[in-house]
């Protein structure tokens, strides 16, 4: 074998080596976790500072409405940022896409630096040629491609910024879902305080009748075993209500661990007033759910794919210009330059591409009905999501008025039995009894009116719409 073909052959296996050892690190075994190296892991990125609404010392150890607490959460929200920043991007595209209607223009410039020898060396010449150039591309006609393509980009544009809309009125209803769950498990404290109070008085008064001899040693021990059961439900609640309360700080962007307060579970949540029809409501979602108004814009563009690529198999004209100049410096002396110009015209027929025109035409054409399908597929689902919604109100309304009946005849019904056994004609296990029945009863007063507002903020969602004409939206009060 010669020399420089063994030479070449060592370099071969010196850079297959060398291309093997740097490949990336990889798992051992199916069995083996893979360990990063250092750059392999990205960098946290640095956080952004919170709107001035959002700042801890503005929300620590207040209390906020809810429409504070909405507004922070729109501002401080990454989601929210997120989502807008596709909308810029995808407004960018749009320019993209119309910039093939200008012209292309073009400088250029080269330079070559050129040495010959000749009769073993002896002569030697050398050449330097300078060519400046500026050149011009312009598509003038195309049959409709370049307007399909802007089409597409601007529904696509569309979708985005309704998309946008959708992830707003998510947060929102994650804003309003945490913020009536913490009112609610405040209530609920409120009232299993009360109902261990009450229990612990029972308890009280158990002790001082069997001390006077008029009560039994069970009387005793079951009121203490409702205090025990009492304090346990207290405990779980409390619990829960930091849970709830770190869900609201989570939800509106903040630390989880700031001290962000409520408003109190209001009393009345005018479960009588009247909502709009069902039918009204479907509509409404039909015109303003934003996650509709996006898919049925994205189907919009796949029909301006379908546009796009059928003009692919059509005539385009287009336009050229190109000017130039070569310098040349030819041993050491210049030589006049010589100037090149050119402008023409050039018509594209495409005449045979193997149906590629007409296959990506019917995948378009495909692409385009299933996303038709897809839209219709997913009214369906809005329909029945504000169906469900709907009549989840309804329920809930009938759930507050029920128990408000409940909460006031477990009322009356507890005090009687706590009369009769004071005056010893009741007996031990009625009142209990009474009064588990009236703790019970609270407890479903607070679930009910929150889930009351629970179900008007899905409502308000799913119908894409918090207008009060349509849906009973509690009014807006700012916190003092």
């Amino acid at each position: 074998m010669p020399r420089f073909l063994r030479a070449s052959a060592s370099l071969l296996a010196a850079a297959l080596c060398v291309a093997c050892a740097s490949a990336p690190d990889t798992p051992k075994a199916p069995e083996t976790r893979w360990a990063p190296p250092p750059d392999a892991i990205p960098p946290s990125p640095t956080p952004l500072p919170p709107p001035p609404e959002a700042l801890p010392e503005k929300l620590a150890n207040r209390t906020i409405s809810l429409y504070e607490a909405i507004d922070v959460a729109l501002a401080n929200s990454p989601v929210t940022r997120q989502s807008w920043l596709l909308t810029q991007s995808a407004a960018a595209d749009v320019g993209s896409r119309r910039s093939a209607y200008y012209p292309a223009v073009e400088a250029d410039f080269s330079g070559t630096r050129q040495q010959q020898s000749s009769l073993g060396g002896s002569v030697t010449a050398l050449s330097t040629t300078y060519a400046p150039s500026v050149s011009l591309n312009w598509l003038l006609l195309d049959l409709g491609g370049r307007g399909a393509d802007v089409e597409e980009a601007k529904r696509r544009l569309y979708a985005a910024d309704f998309i946008h809309n959708a992830v707003m009125n998510d947060l929102i209803l994650g804003v309003a879902q945490a913020y009536y769950l913490y009112e609610g498990a405040r209530a609920l404290l409120v009232a299993q305080d009360a109902s261990l109070k009450q229990a612990r008085e029972n308890y009280a008064a158990a002790e001082e009748r069997h001390r006077a001899g008029v009560a039994t040693i069970a009387d005793v021990l079951q009121a203490r075993t409702v205090v025990s059961q009492q304090k346990l439900a207290y405990d779980q609640v409390s619990g829960q209500i930091q849970t709830f309360r770190g869900q609201l700080a989570t939800t509106l962007g903040v630390p989880v661990n700031l001290p962000v307060e409520a408003a109190d579970l209001p009393a009345d949540v005018h479960e009588d007033a009247s909502v709009a029809s069902v039918d009204r409501l479907i509509a409404e979602a039909e015109k303003s759910r934003p996650e509709l108004a996006a898919v049925r814009a994205r189907a919009q563009a796949a029909h301006a794919r379908v546009t796009s690529a059928r003009s692919a198999g059509l005539p385009t004209l287009s336009a050229s210009a190109f000017a130039g100049r070569n310098y040349y410096d030819f041993l050491g002396e210049s030589v006049p330059y010589t100037t090149n110009y050119s402008l023409g015209l050039f018509l594209r027929v495409p005449l045979f591409t193997g149906g590629k025109t007409v296959y990506d035409t019917r995948s378009a054409e495909a692409a385009a009905r299933a996303a038709d399908a897809g839209a219709e597929t997913y009214a369906q689902q809005v329909i029945f999501q504000v169906w469900n919604s709907y009549f989840g109100v309804q329920t809930a309304a009938q759930q507050v008025r029920a128990s408000k009946d409940l909460l006031a005849s477990a009322r009356e019904s507890a005090e009687v039995a706590r009369g009769r056994y004071r005056e010893g004609v009741g007996s031990i296990l009625d009142l209990l009894t009474a009064e588990s029945a009236l703790a019970n009863a609270l407890a479903q007063d607070v679930r009910s009116r929150a889930g009351f507002l629970l179900a008007v903020a899905q409502l308000a969602h799913d119908a894409g719409t918090a207008d009060e004409t349509l849906i009973p939206v509690p009014p807006r009060k700012e916190s003092p």
